[in-house]
């Protein structure tokens, strides 16, 4: 993402589809997310309760990327 990103770390809640996740930010706040496109294409697979990094652009905070997930 671009330079102005915002970088937090948040904890998967639900997983909609096979890209499309809502999760929950240390602040609290739920947000939906989709994998970023190395995590698709190395097929990291991400469950419910999973703790994740997640990019939100400083235009849009009601949406996110994944960018990678803790083991």
């Amino acid at each position: 993402m671009a330079k102005d990103a915002i970088k937090l770390r948040a904890k998967v809640l639900e997983a909609y589809s096979m890209d499309d996740y809502l999760v929950e930010l240390e602040n609290k706040q739920q947000i939906k997310a989709k994998i970023s496109g190395k995590m698709r294409v190395n097929r990291i697979r991400i469950l419910p309760g999973d703790l994740v990094d997640v990019e939100l652009s400083s235009y849009d905070l009601t949406k996110g990327r994944i960018t990678y997930r803790h083991k």
